[in-house]
């Protein structure tokens, strides 16, 4: 296991992490399902490979009522038959918002609309607000090292 580089930039910054705590209660007050949200925060971090997110996230899940299952498989939940329609679409999005510079089209229309079927405009930018944390912390802890359990 490698140390951990500095301490959270995040923390480091006195009014930084209680803004970006203030984001994160404002995105979860806007009533998208909780479960949605932790299930697209720890597909992030697996893909942007944040260990303190990635098992945050799992924690953050499994409180929301995702089942062992969901946690386990989620960076394969095309392939496994545990996933509502709605939960795909989130993770799909997810996966296009966070990996921008793979496609020449980011975020394709297809998955665009997909994910628009099940959420509403505020739901959507919930969804992506979410992302878009998720990945600034993901970009906060990978470069530093920050390990998991250490908050």
């Amino acid at each position: 296991m490698r140390t951990e580089r500095m301490p959270n930039p995040a923390m480091l910054v006195p009014e930084a992490m209680p803004a970006l705590m203030a984001l994160n209660s404002a995105i979860t007050a806007t009533g998208v399902d909780g479960r949605v949200l932790a299930l697209s925060h720890l597909r992030a971090s697996q893909i942007n490979g944040c260990g303190p997110c990635v098992a945050g996230g799992a924690q953050q899940a499994r409180r929301h009522g995702s089942t062992d299952d969901q946690v386990h498989a989620v960076a394969a939940w095309r392939d496994t038959p545990w996933f509502s329609d709605e939960e795909r679409a989130a993770l799909a999005l997810t996966e296009a918002v966070t990996r921008l510079a793979d496609q020449a089209d980011p975020v394709p229309d297809q998955v665009w609309d997909v994910a628009a079927t099940y959420f509403d405009q505020k739901e959507l930018a919930a969804l992506l607000l979410n992302i878009a944390m998720t990945n600034a912390f993901n970009r906060l802890n990978a470069p530093t090292r920050q390990q998991a359990g250490n908050w």
